[in-house]
């Protein structure tokens, strides 16, 4: 048995003046020393295609590529970062990045405190606000008393331990699954964890990136490091061409639908396939932020010139030489020709139709000219209450058309379809049209980047033109914690990720499609086929 071994110290006073006392809105000059924190133990090695603070030519240092055969991507990643593996124990991974939201991390702070204990590697924590933040306004102006608490508790943490925060008021402000990638800390190749469930979105770079627990973020706080059981392999291999109206969205929607909410329980899974290849970041980002929904602990995608040429100038992303290595041992991410997965799961992207789902889970879903279906065809007791019982919640009738379902609100945003190219493909609907009189439409773009991109492009003069509200980045309602929520019995077709009862709302019923879908439906004012809109 072992233990992870956890560093106590007296607190520094930082001197005035510098870096450390200008507190969360200090800049960060990559040296492994910008901010005091324990060294890493020597017990810990370098990551072979994972990031090190060796050297201060990037913020993530030097990258130690050493070939390995026969395997997948993700063990490729996983052997990597392993400090310490026992049989019939979990292992001790090593962390390249953690963010941190003002949700799940107030309590692992308070109790670092309580225990004496520091950050172990401040430099390798990156912490933003964006769950509980509002979405209207310019002032952002925090009116529920809990959650002014929880964002000034994550303000006092990250000044009082030397951690990089992006909060409120900054232009890189955002969702975290938003500005981790657009800054530049997300790259190939790293271990990185948060606590929120959606993380697994940073795997579209050919990271290994999953959600954890507050107690475990107080773990990785303390030590950089993780107990965490190896997870299976499961190969998610698309091929074929989009038909017009399908997105990306769509390929998740009905993977979800195939395999169930439980199909990827144990597994990583690595999407691969030349519909894959054919993705841009964004869209391949909306795929694996999913893939929790499936069960799966995270997804992943190899990192090809797509990814380098998105990171490629980024504020963190390596540099001069430092980017020329990191490339060499990037391209050296993907599975093996000879690698063995555990599991394999195709699909045919030109069979796709637009999807929308229709009960209380993500995998509850069907294509938009479908019906719902019956709770007597299925074969499983448990599988026929479950449905009959979501379609209660939602109020809707077995055999009836999905399509022509009034609804009262459409949300587009949240760290699944918040980015550029899901504002591009919601206006293309929007343009020249209005949304129908008693819909209500949020447009909520995912970070302070986002926002002003979409703006210079003119995209909120489409929005608002049509109708819809023009909104602050955030994770609105998604998760309905920051004043943007349904009404009891409200239908919303909604571009988020989840749509267990009451998820954006007391009783609020959500119909999670894509960007095309959502529009498409805020204009008809019920549930629509966006082929009819293109």
């Amino acid at each position: 048995m072992f233990v992870l071994r956890f560093e106590r110290r007296a607190a520094r006073r930082p001197e005035p003046g510098s870096r450390r006392a200008a507190g969360p809105r200090s800049g960060f000059t990559g040296r492994t020393g910008a901010f005091p924190c324990a060294a890493r133990p020597e017990s810990v090695p370098v990551p072979r295609y994972g990031l090190s603070l060796m050297t201060n030519r990037s913020p993530f240092g030097k990258i130690l590529p050493r070939p390995m055969e026969n395997q997948t991507l993700f063990e490729k990643v996983w052997d990597s970062h392993v400090v310490r593996s026992e049989p019939d124990c979990p292992t001790v991974l090593y962390i390249d990045l953690h963010l941190i939201h003002e949700v799940t991390s107030p309590q692992a702070f308070q109790s670092l405190r309580s225990r004496g204990l520091v950050v172990r590697r401040p430099d390798r924590t990156v912490a933003t606000t964006d769950h509980i933040v509002p979405t209207t306004g310019q002032t952002y102006s925090i009116t529920d008393p809990v959650a002014a608490k929880m964002v000034a508790a994550l303000e006092k943490s990250c000044a009082e331990f030397g951690i990089r925060l992006y909060g409120i008021g900054r232009p890189e402000q955002g969702i975290v699954h938003v500005i981790g990638p657009e800054l530049g800390f997300t790259q190939p190749g790293m271990t990185i964890v948060c606590g929120d469930s959606h993380t697994a979105t940073h795997g579209a770079f050919g990271s290994l990136a999953f959600g954890i627990g507050t107690s475990e973020v107080e773990q990785v706080l303390a030590t950089q490091c993780l107990l965490q059981r190896r997870p299976r392999t499961c190969e998610i291999r698309i091929d074929g061409s989009f038909k017009p109206g399908v997105t990306s969205k769509d390929i998740i929607l009905a993977l979800l639908a195939k395999i169930g909410v439980d199909g990827g329980t144990g597994h990583v899974f690595e999407y691969r396939g030349s519909t894959i290849r054919a993705l841009n970041m964004d869209e391949r980002m909306t795929i694996c932020n999913m893939s929790i929904e499936g069960g799966a602990r995270a997804g992943m995608i190899a990192p090809d010139d797509t990814t380098f040429e998105y990171l490629s100038g980024r504020p963190f992303a390596p540099k001069g030489l430092a980017w020329e290595e990191a490339l060499a041992a990037w391209r050296k991410l993907e599975s093996d020709a000879e690698a063995r997965f555990d599991k394999t799961i195709t699909m045919n992207a030109s069979e796709l139709e637009p999807m929308i789902t229709y009960g209380t889970s993500p995998g509850m879903g069907i294509p938009v000219s479908g019906r719902i279906p019956e709770p007597g065809s299925l074969g499983d007791a448990s599988q026929r209450d479950a449905l009959a019982k979501a379609l209660a919640y939602m109020d809707l009738k077995p055999g009836q058309p999905i399509a022509g379902r009034p609804i009262d609100t459409v949300f587009i945003g949240s760290c699944t379809n918040s980015r550029m190219t899901d504002l591009r493909q919601a206006a293309r609907i929007f343009s020249g049209r209005r949304v129908s009189p008693g819909v209500r439409v949020l447009v909520v773009p995912g970070s302070r980047a986002i926002k002003s991109e979409a703006e210079a492009e003119g995209l909120d003069r489409v929005f608002r033109d049509a109708g819809a509200e023009w909104r602050e980045p955030g994770c609105s309602m998604c998760i309905a914690m920051n004043g943007d929520e349904l009404g009891p019995g409200q239908y919303c077709v909604s571009t988020s990720n989840r749509n267990f009862e009451g998820r954006q709302g007391k009783n609020g019923r959500t119909l999670l499609a894509s960007p095309l879908t959502a529009a498409a439906s805020a204009v008809a004012g019920a549930v629509a086929d966006p082929r009819h809109y293109l």
